[in-house]
């Protein structure tokens, strides 16, 4: 019997083998091919983008003043940079039960306001979707719901009806009836996303795609996907009730945004000023040792972060840095500048870091209060409680100047802070500053303070 014709398509990239191989020779992953059935060549019916039968001038493009809307929900907004734009492709992914198809079920109420929109489940019944929207008191009448996960029941539902507003939950559920291999396959996921997506910018609908995430945290299927599409949105948790929304790519705006959403009975609500939000309110006169204060600028936004460290003699020879909110690589090269720069030995030392509230920090302005952290934690020494610093650190021991530092101060003043360490004392000041020029400095003034 003759037998039948398959390839290997790796999970991550979507790189197409004849062989299984054990490591992809493009991404570099291990064991991330899949066996997939060899599917026959397309008949061209696949949705296209057409303009127009010739090229035009770009002078002579109308853009329709409505072409950007605002979805009613600010946080959102700011990530997306402004509202979503007709035709645009939006991928959402996110761990299991973290409110991706809750928020995608306000986004859809708050849109329905003159315009029309579907709501597309393969992974929930009509019902099930229904007890949902009762429950965060939704207008259940502005809301259409559609369960089928076949790609082409979908895109003839699409070409006829015509929604303004469109959500698929999840694009994993969907398949494809020319396709052999089950929903969630690389060929399926490919193949499902480029029809819809095609599809959407020829008739101008918004689309909203809910993808799954793998146990390291990145959007499950090949990376094409992320090419494809307009906008990738990751949502994540950063403590009880605290949501976080970054952009990982964003055709229409800047991926510097975050927006901020605290979850309740009803819901996702938006924080509208959460400068404090990740400072832990502490009382009394002095704060523990290891903490220290720092600004970091995401966007438009600053927000107030507490770095906090702990040392302890490293058992049997072998030190560890423990760190998931700072990368590990940042807190060695900060802990080596502060033992050859400032005689602050920590080779013997287990060090563990960690960033009040949950939220990642990569800014290089946290440097040096993650330095002073680490310096109070050893010497057993409180740094003074209203005080912030920021700065880069080189491994010459300088202490390098950052932007926006009277953004960094005035956000600062405004939570009660009175003093900063900052690498240079700017021409206007809202706090009282301590300029220094290396590491050793800083700590010098942190101890002439105490």
């Amino acid at each position: 019997m003759k037998q039948k014709d398959v390839q290997y398509v790796c999970s991550q990239c979507g790189r197409i083998e004849t062989k299984w191989l054990g490591r992809c020779p493009d991404c570099g992953s291990w064991n991330t091919f899949e066996e997939e059935a060899v599917q026959k060549p397309s008949d061209g019916k696949r949705a296209v983008i057409s303009t127009s039968t010739k090229p035009v001038s770009l002078e002579e493009v109308e853009i329709d003043p409505f072409f950007r809307y605002e979805t009613g929900i600010s946080e959102l907004d700011r990530v997306l940079g402004g509202g979503v734009m007709r035709g645009s492709s939006i991928l959402l992914g996110g761990e299991p039960g973290i409110g991706k198809s809750t928020l995608m079920l306000q986004v859809l109420e708050k849109c329905s306001l003159g315009r029309s929109v579907l709501y597309i489940s393969g992974e929930e019944s009509p019902s099930q979707v229904k007890l949902r929207a009762q429950r965060l008191g939704l207008k259940l009448s502005s809301i259409s719901i559609f369960c089928d996960t076949r790609v082409e029941v979908v895109e003839k539902l699409l070409s006829e009806t015509k929604p303004d507003v469109v959500v698929v939950d999840s694009l994993q559920t969907l398949s494809s009836e020319e396709i052999a291999s089950p929903a969630g396959s690389v060929n399926q996921i490919r193949s499902c996303s480029t029809t819809l997506v095609g599809l959407c910018k020829q008739l101008g609908i918004s689309l909203f795609l809910i993808g799954h995430v793998t146990k390291e945290g990145m959007l499950a299927g090949p990376k094409v996907i992320e090419h494809l599409v307009d906008t990738v949105l990751y949502f994540e948790q950063v403590s009880s009730g605290v949501r976080l929304i970054r952009a990982a790519k964003n055709r229409f705006g800047s991926v510097d945004e975050i927006g901020i959403f605290s979850m309740h009975e009803k819901g996702l609500s938006p924080v509208a000023n959460p400068s404090s939000f990740f400072i832990t309110d502490r009382l009394g006169s002095a704060l523990p040792p290891g903490i220290s204060y720092t600004p970091v600028v995401e966007g438009s936004r600053t927000f107030l972060v507490e770095i906090q460290a702990l040392t302890t003699s490293a058992k049997n020879g072998f030190t560890h840095i423990y760190s998931d909110r700072i990368d590990t690589a940042r807190v060695t090269r900060v802990a080596a500048i502060l033992e050859r720069h400032a005689l602050v030995r920590l080779s013997d030392q287990d060090i563990y870091v960690n960033v009040a509230g949950g939220m990642k920090l990569n800014e290089v302005s946290i440097e040096l209060p993650l330095a002073l952290a680490l310096w109070s934690a050893l010497t057993n020494r409180s740094l003074p409680k209203a005080m912030i610093s920021f700065g880069e650190l080189s491994l010459a021991g300088e202490v390098r100047g950052v932007g926006f530092p009277e953004k960094r101060e005035k956000a600062a003043k405004e939570l009660g802070f009175k003093r900063s360490i900052v690498p240079k004392v700017g021409k206007q000041t809202v706090l009282v500053q301590h300029s220094c020029e290396t590491v050793k400095q800083a700590l010098d003034i942190c101890t002439s303070l105490q």
